[in-house]
This record gives structure tokens, C-alpha cells and sequence, in this order.
């Protein structure tokens, strides 16, 4: 009966640790895009290609591997509108967008790859331009792939585009509390810990009916 529990423990922990491993196992490397609402930046809904920002707008970009847009790493730093374009003067028949543009750390750089500072720029383009237009202006030369998914600002970087990366490969999100990934949770230790225990009970069970 004891060896039946442990059986029945060991069917119920492995397939949680499995499941856990496998989630943690991977993310995408590629470009964020985000809008900045008052002081907070939030992903944004549409793709630069078609989003148009209006006059005085702030917008950012981050390169970072992350697993969907609820773990993607925002834009660092707080730069607003007037501090980006404070040496850009609004014109007529034109709109300034401010850009915020991270090229993130070196653990989540391509191997041989080194990421460039991040940088402001403010883009003055025709007032219907979209995102991708004020980009260009200002962060060229960009790179697309064949389904117009940013690759590249600025050249950076040199190759990929949205590719899987393995977690070992990739290090922890800037401005987020990191759970260490490198050993066993409390909870497994715990059920590892049950099992061991019903298991030299079992054996002892086992030696005393011999």
C-alpha cells in the first residue's frame, strides 16, 4: 500500500515539474513597441506600420527576449515631450513625435553582438507619417522581415528577427523581481522530500515482512 502512494505521489509531482520547466523553457527575441500615457508606458495595440501618432507624442522602442507582451521588458528612462524635442521647433504642416529608443542589455544581445546606448530623438514628419515613417527619419537604417516585423533600428542588430531563445541564454527583464531559475522551488524540494520519505518507508516495510 505504501508503494502504491509513493507511485501515485511521483505520477502527480513529475508532470507539474515538467510543465514548469517547459514554461520557463523559452521567449522571443525581438523589438517592443510602446506609447508612453503619462508617466507609464504601455504596449501598444497596433504595429508602428500603422500606428500615427499625433503632435507631441511619445513613443518607445525596446529590444529585449521575452515570452509575450505581459513579460516584455519597458523602455527605460523618463524623458518626456518637451525634454526630446526641446531642439526641434514645431513647423507648420508638420508634427513632432519624441522616440525613446532602448537597445537593451547585453544578456539579451545576439551572441557577438554588443547593444548601443539608448538614445532620444525627435522625429518631425508630415502630419499622417506613421510610427514607422518617424523612425525612419531618425533611426535608420531599420530592418524588416517578410511579414514587416521590425528587425533592426538603427542597424541594430545585425541578424535575427524574433527567433525562440532558450532561457539559458537569456537573462532577466530590466525592472522586474526575478524568481532565481537556477534550482529546484521550495515546493519541489518539499514533495521530493515526501517521496524519499514514503519510499525508505516502503523499503523498510518490504525488509521487515522478509
Amino acid at each position: 500500500m505504501i508503494r502504491r502512494a509513493v507511485l501515485l505521489l511521483l505520477a502527480a509531482i513529475l508532470p507539474v515539474v515538467g510543465a514548469g520547466q517547459a514554461a520557463q523553457a523559452a521567449g522571443y527575441r525581438y523589438w517592443s513597441f510602446w506609447e508612453r500615457e503619462g508617466d507609464r508606458w504601455v504596449y501598444a495595440t497596433q504595429g508602428p506600420s500603422t500606428a500615427r501618432p499625433s503632435d507631441g507624442d511619445v513613443q518607445g522602442f525596446r529590444f529585449a527576449v521575452s515570452e509575450d507582451s505581459a513579460d516584455a521588458a519597458r523602455p527605460r528612462g523618463r524623458a518626456g515631450f518637451a525634454a526630446i524635442c526641446a531642439r526641434t521647433p514645431a513647423r507648420d504642416g508638420t508634427k513632432r513625435v519624441a522616440l525613446v529608443l532602448d537597445f537593451g542589455t547585453r544578456d539579451d544581445a545576439p551572441e557577438g553582438e554588443r547593444p548601443p546606448a539608448a538614445r532620444t530623438a525627435c522625429a518631425r514628419v508630415s502630419p499622417d507619417a506613421t510610427t514607422a515613417q518617424a523612425l525612419a527619419a531618425v533611426a535608420e537604417p531599420l530592418r524588416y522581415d517578410t511579414n514587416a516585423l521590425l528587425c533592426a533600428i538603427s542597424g541594430y542588430p545585425e541578424r535575427g528577427c524574433g527567433e525562440q531563445v532558450a532561457r539559458k541564454e537569456r537573462g532577466p527583464a530590466a525592472g522586474k523581481k526575478q524568481q532565481p531559475d537556477d534550482g529546484p522551488s521550495l515546493g519541489l524540494v518539499a514533495g521530493i522530500g515526501v517521496v524519499v520519505l514514503l519510499g525508505g518507508a516502503a523499503i523498510w516495510q518490504v525488509r521487515r515482512r522478509g
